[in-house]
């Protein structure tokens, strides 16, 4: 019988363990941004105003967008190995541009090489995991490995943010320069990665052949002809956006509103930290009675429920909520992202068609970013987070009615727990939606998404 049927799972390979083993150090070390702690303070300090440093983020958030698509052509011609190493060198020139220039025209220069090398990675580096163990046939560890690489980063950051100020009272650049070594640490690692087996005509995974719009159309098509593909990249943005605009937007309002002074937010932050950490590591404690569209779904609720418990509750129940929330934001990211995965045709432009979802993701929350300074602005923080559950709860049962009702087929998914064959993980697409989906061959994210403006 096969592994599938059994539900024994395929040992790892060597070469599936060294990929998993230098997939943690790349996700670890690139996303391991030691000045996010200090950046506003840092930039304040050196002379920028205000409205000069908001600036920036918005000038950041619209580059990161804009980058996505030309990265995604770029990975798909040129492979997923060489775009990780090309992000990893990007990165670790970004972090040094502070410390040359610790100036408005040096932080903006950071900050778009910042948008520049994380969009070179977001697509490429979770596909590069994915094809790896597929090539292996080691394809049930995905999921674990993915949520790993998720906790140990995040893990990675309560242990190193804290010690962020005392290392600036030593050498005030210290947090620019400890994230360069960081970015070169994970070029090391994207260096001594396993070179794939391409497939023919493919350079490492990537296409020789074919313009750049050629690629772009197709990722297009693949979208509205897969109606499982474009709804499962919907039901992500439920996830993505409630996660970036509480873990971001709002995190300090509601503190501030229940009373939380400033002096604890860190230490409420390392707490929603270790819980979502935790959540990333172990996806495969859901239960296996609900399929992994139902699983995302459900935690989507939870998000959206405990965003609208925080108007009820004190301080300590809102303290709670958020590590909750945190924890439910760690089990949906790696479930969400291999339901993704399993939905990419093989014969697609990968990382071109996984741009096209961040961009999704990131244009969806810049719009809800407005609604919410306007809602901040206005005092009316409470009718805000009502009102992002009800619109998540009409969002998530349009989803399920359409499942229901016939009009999207859903691939087959068996099991959450690394067991392909088990009841809830998501698996490869199914007989029914096989001739739609084709295999899965990639993922998007790139590991950690990251808070603030490094994410």
């Amino acid at each position: 019988m096969s592994p599938a049927a059994t539900g024994a799972r395929t040992a790892l390979t060597p070469t599936a363990r060294r990929v998993i083993r230098l997939n943690y150090g790349f996700q670890l070390l690139f996303n391991l941004l030691w000045w996010m702690p200090v950046f506003y303070a840092y930039q304040k300090q050196a002379g920028l105003s205000d409205s000069q440093i908001f600036g920036i983020q918005s000038i950041y958030y619209v580059a990161f967008c804009l980058f996505e698509i030309p990265t995604g052509l770029i990975a798909d011609r040129i492979g997923t190995r060489n775009c990780l190493r090309a992000g990893a060198v990007v990165m670790t020139a970004a972090n040094l541009a502070p410390v040359l220039s610790a100036s408005y025209a040096g932080f903006l220069v950071h900050f778009l090489a910042i948008a520049l090398g994380r969009s070179l990675t977001s697509g490429a580096a979770s596909a590069y995991l994915y094809d790896g163990l597929r090539a292996e046939k080691c394809d049930e560890h995905y999921l674990k490995a993915e949520g790993t690489a998720r906790a140990l980063g995040l893990a990675a950051k309560v242990v190193c943010w804290p010690l962020v100020g005392p290392l600036m009272a030593v050498a005030h650049a210290a947090p620019y320069v400890l994230s360069a070594a960081s970015a070169a640490g994970s070029l090391v690692c994207a260096v001594a990665l396993p070179r794939l087996g391409a497939r023919p005509g493919e350079p490492d995974g990537g296409r020789r052949g074919g313009a750049f719009l050629r690629d772009a159309g197709s990722a297009l098509r693949c979208v509205a002809s897969s109606r499982w593909l474009a709804l499962v990249m919907v039901q992500g943005v439920a996830v993505f956006t409630l996660s970036r605009i509480c873990q971001v937007n709002l995190f300090q309002p509601i503190l501030l509103d229940h009373g939380v002074g400033e002096a604890s937010h860190g230490s409420v932050l390392a707490a929603m930290t270790v819980a979502e950490a935790v959540g990333s590591a172990r996806p495969q404690w859901l239960s296996r009675r609900l399929s992994p569209v139902a699983w995302v779904s459900v935690l989507s609720l939870a998000l959206a429920g405990t965003l609208a418990a925080m108007t009820l509750g004190g301080p300590w129940a809102v303290v709670a909520l958020l590590c909750l929330f945190a924890a439910a934001t760690g089990f949906a990211y790696p479930v969400q992202r291999k339901l993704v995965n399993d939905a990419v045709p093989a014969d697609a432009p990968r990382a071109t068609l996984l741009s096209i979802e961040s961009i999704v993701d990131r244009a969806v929350c810049a719009l809800a970013a407005i609604a919410v300074g306007a809602y901040v602005a206005a005092g009316r923080l409470d009718a805000l987070l009502w009102q992002s559950a009800l619109a998540t709860a009409v969002l998530l049962g349009a989803i399920q009615l359409l499942l229901r009702s016939g009009v999207v087929v859903a691939a087959g998914e068996p099991g959450v727990s690394g067991d392909p064959g088990a009841p809830g993980l998501p698996g490869p697409p199914g007989a029914a939606e096989g001739q739609e989906t084709g295999e899965a061959v990639g993922s998007k994210g790139g590991g950690v998404r990251g808070r603030g403006p490094g994410g």
